[in-house]
């Protein structure tokens, strides 16, 4: 490099007979000052989607051949990288083994490393649209070919046959590989996560695996016995019978019987667990939970053996947070890179395996999982399967427990396999026990309603991103379905009610109830789409004015269509049990607002609030506008709400409404209507009526907190109008979607 560092002149390319040389560099310097940010370059013979998508070749994270150890298996047994025996010294033999099932542990929540799968979603900011990339595991949808089934023990079953102990343990795995990808391919949870079901011509059933749990149990007996042995043995008391040690060592024995134990009994109870999950109409889920509490006893015992293993480990004296076995030894008969080789689809990407510690994390919290699952009283209501979804959604279930609760709600089109949709649906509208003898829930857009509903518990069973895509897109399926039933209504039932076929009338009735459920449902879905935005982060904070204003016009349609199909099932009632009074009676009925519907008045008060902060700091330039090259406020809002737009929820809601609702929000009108006060009166209010719902309680006190400290930053706001020292940020510390307002002093 020059004294004044710039880079010294290139030397001249000598030229060949068919070609000629020039320096490009002045040229490229010149492209690049001339390409602006955020530019991208595109050409008739270049795009960057072609680039990205280009095959690499000599990069040991993408090129598959080039990190190979052992071009074929064959040739991996050969050079002792499975050896059967594992040791001909019966303690390293049975120290290997440990390890061997250790890492298996792990591997089945192995960690993608390097360029991970995409998740099924992108964050739009601007016109750019970001990619979220996770780390991914195969109960979460990574490869097995390069997790579980990198263990070359599982690819050659019949190689274990003379080993009992190794080849009951891998009769297990793979049938309980085969359990789970059942699960989730019946479920079709696996689409969000494209590699799970897909086994690259994998081994996934071997010869008598259906018989796996009575080798299991043969192999844990005969390890039980000699465990009672030993401790005989011990006690200096005559051995009740002649038994071979598991091993040669008289002083670790008692130790590697119970480590094993508990790891084969961890297996089983987990696999039994997987089979009375998959029981119709719930029968097995009393079982299941007696299973999930032994799966968790074992893992305790699994955690207690640990000091013993690192204890008697060769050449290991402390744990190390990434080994993958107990012992903290490498395992034997692991090779990631072989099936990426023998395999064309198989994923090329390099994988790092989970811990040990971090496995048995995963495990106890899929176990709570499908605790919480099988928990579930199978309420038959579907307003309740629907709250229970949600709420289990709040805990960030792993795809295996998700697939797991979806088979349990939908079972041959049937809510919990025994309840018809159209009972639930009509049950839901607030007329139960009435269309049983009706012909009318064979009409096809009754048909098609039900087939919504079962769609809509499977879609609220998937994660995060995958769910708010699908009911984003599903919107217009419900508009269009309640805009046919409209029309069925109007063109069959628009008589009946100057009939008297006391037959039709009913008839009517139960349209009348249905069409308002219907609406009802619609916007409850839309709340729930802008909702998870909040959980995805796809929001930025000059986006939060829009979005709570969109929130807000949202809710109030949501509590409009609740109030009105309350008010439907209420009269219902009444005119069941009404007796002869007289008018003066009749005119002091009391038309209290139910509780359910002014809890949503308390959240509309809070969103309208939240969103004429945003327009009042925004108005006062307390909050810097975006000042982005590629979009305009206007494409930023038909962006986010395209979805809701397209299906007209709600109908006339624009972006000019949305700027005429707030140009001229400004901090002294917000402190003369205090939207947070109001909000927070009513959540005290309505307090009583839910003394015994926990979750909506809790939701309460939440909203409560959010709009008392919001009223108070309101108030410095408006008394420091002018201090320009007075800065706002928000935190979402008290509730997941609504805003808290910090205001502080530079």
């Amino acid at each position: 490099m020059a004294e004044d560092g710039s880079l010294p002149p290139r030397a001249s390319i000598p030229s060949g007979d068919n070609s000629v040389w020039a320096d490009v560099s002045p040229l490229l310097q010149a492209a690049c000052q001339d390409l602006q940010e955020g530019e991208l370059i595109h050409g008739d013979n270049f795009n960057l989607f072609a680039a990205m998508s280009a095959l690499e070749i000599m990069d040991p994270k993408m090129d598959s051949g080039i990190a190979c150890t052992y071009y074929s298996l064959d040739e991996a047994i050969e050079n002792g990288v499975a050896p059967i025996p594992i040791s001909a010294d019966k303690t390293t033999d049975v120290r290997c083994m440990i390890d061997i099932m250790d890492h298996l542990l792990a591997c089945e929540v192995s960690l993608s490393k390097g360029a991970e799968k995409f998740l099924s979603f992108s964050k739009t900011y601007s016109n750019i649209s970001i990619v979220r990339l996770t780390n991914a595991t195969w109960h979460k949808g990574h490869s097995l070919a390069q997790t579980v089934y990198s263990c070359l023990y599982l690819l050659r079953p019949e190689r274990t046959s003379s080993h009992a102990l190794l080849h009951s343990y891998c009769k297990v795995i793979r049938a309980t590989c085969k359990a789970i990808l059942s699960v989730v391919s019946q479920a079709r949870t696996h689409e969000e996560e494209d590699l799970f079901t897909m086994a690259y011509g994998l081994p996934l059933s071997g010869d008598g695996d259906e018989k796996c749990l009575s080798m299991l149990n043969a192999v844990e007996e005969t390890i039980s016995r000699q465990l009672r042995a030993c401790k005989v043995s011990s006690s200096k008391r005559r051995v009740p019978e002649d038994i071979e040690p598991l091993q040669n060592n008289p002083d670790l024995e008692e130790g590697y019987c119970k480590a094993l134990l508990c790891r084969l009994r961890f297996r089983k109870h987990f696999y039994h667990l997987l089979m009375s999950m998959k029981r119709p109409q719930g029968r097995g889920l009393e079982l299941a939970r007696k299973h999930i509490a032994s799966c968790i006893s074992e893992i305790d015992y699994i955690r207690k053996c640990s000091e013993f293993l690192r204890a008697n480990a060769h050449g290991i004296s402390e744990q190390n947070l990434d080994n993958t076995t107990a012992s903290g030894c490498q395992p034997i008969g692991f090779d990631a890179s072989l099936n990426c080789r023998l395999s064309a689809p198989t994923p090329p990407r390099s994988i790092k395996i989970h811990s040990w510690e971090k496995a048995l994390e995963y495990f106890m919290k899929l176990l709570q999982d499908l605790n919480v699952v099988c928990s579930y009283s199978l309420d038959p209501s579907l307003e309740a399967a629907l709250l229970f979804v949600v709420k289990f959604q709040k805990s960030r279930p792993d795809l295996v427990a998700r697939a797991h609760l979806q088979l349990l709600l939908v079972q041959d089109g049937k809510l919990y396999g025994r309840d018809p949709m159209f009972s639930m649906i009509t049950g839901a509208a607030g007329l139960p026990g009435v269309t049983e003898n009706y012909d009318f829930q064979k009409n096809e857009f009754m048909v098609q309603l039900g087939q919504l509903v079962i769609n809509l518990l499977k879609i609220l069973c998937t994660n995060a991103a995958w769910q708010r895509r699908k009911l984003g897109k599903m919107l217009q399926d419900w508009h269009v379905t309640y805009v046919q039933l409209e029309m069925t209504f109007k063109g069959e039932f628009e008589e009946a009610s100057k009939t008297s076929n006391n037959k039709q009338k009913i008839c009517f009735k139960i349209y009348q109830h249905i069409l308002a459920w219907v609406e009802e449902q619609t916007y409850w879905i839309a709340f729930r789409f802008l909702n998870l935005g909040f959980e995805l982060e796809l929001y930025s904070v000059h986006d939060y004015c829009m979005v709570y204003w969109y929130i807000y016009v949202v809710l109030i349609k949501l509590t409009e269509k609740k109030h009105l199909r309350m008010a439907m099932s209420s009269d219902s009632a009444k005119k069941k049990t009404k007796k002869k009074r007289d008018s003066f009676k009749d005119g002091e009925i009391d038309y209290q607002i139910p509780a359910a519907v002014m809890f949503l008045q308390s959240q509309i008060y809070l969103a309208e609030g939240l969103s004429m902060m945003f327009a009042a700091l925004r108005n006062e330039c307390r909050i810097v506008p975006l000042q982005s090259p590629f979009n305009t406020e206007h494409e930023i809002f038909i962006q986010q709400f395209e979805l809701l737009q397209k299906a007209c929820v709600p109908d006339h809601i624009s972006y000019v409404s949305f700027k005429e609702s707030t140009m001229h929000a400004n901090f002294s009108t917000l402190a003369i209507c205090d939207y947070f006060k109001e909000a927070q009166r009513i959540a005290k209010e309505v307090k009583s009526s839910f003394a015994n719902d926990p979750d909506t309680m809790a939701e309460l006190c939440r909203v409560e907190q959010v709009a008392e400290r919001n009223s108070i930053a309101l108030n410095v706001c408006q008394a420091g109008a002018l201090d320009p020292k007075l800065k706002i940020s928000f935190t979402f510390c008290h509730h997941p979607f609504y805003a808290t307002a910090i205001v502080k002093r530079s």
